[in-house]
């Protein structure tokens, strides 16, 4: 079963954007960061640590595949802010404490967020350039 799971999640990935991609492991952050405070609620705690290394993983891959030469000053303050992440995750491992998982999960959101509107621009500005203006891509009759 995992070996098909696996096949699915990669013909899933084949084919997204790269902006597209940055969403999906934001949205396993999130789902992970979730879950591991579902589970702490529930006194679960292996099962949320489970989580949170989950989560961590997800955050350590974000800031690993950041590119310090293209971003500039958004990956270096984006790096911060994913070291910063995976810090107070290990403090949430430590002390159980919910309120830094839900920090954790604000800060996510809201970054990603930030991502979603930058597709948004990409996509209206793909269709303008697709769709000059002034013209409609219908076909008129002329007289």
């Amino acid at each position: 079963m995992e070996g098909k799971l696996s096949t699915y999640r990669k013909i899933e990935t084949l084919g997204k954007s790269q902006l597209d991609l940055v969403i999906q492991v934001y949205d396993g952050a999130i789902a992970a960061f979730r879950a591991a405070s579902d589970l702490y609620k529930s006194e679960d705690w292996q099962a949320g640590y489970q989580q949170l290394q989950k989560a961590k993983r997800f955050v350590t891959h974000l800031y690993t595949t950041l590119n310090p030469e293209a971003g500039g000053v958004i990956a270096e303050d984006l790096g911060k802010l994913y070291a910063f992440i995976i810090n107070q995750t290990s403090v949430a491992e430590a002390t159980k404490d919910l309120s830094v998982i839900d920090d954790n999960i604000s800060i996510l959101d809201n970054v990603r967020l930030g991502w979603l509107e930058l597709k948004q621009q990409k996509t209206a500005a793909a269709q303008a350039a697709s769709h000059p203006a002034g013209v409609t891509g219908r076909f008129t009759e002329s007289a």
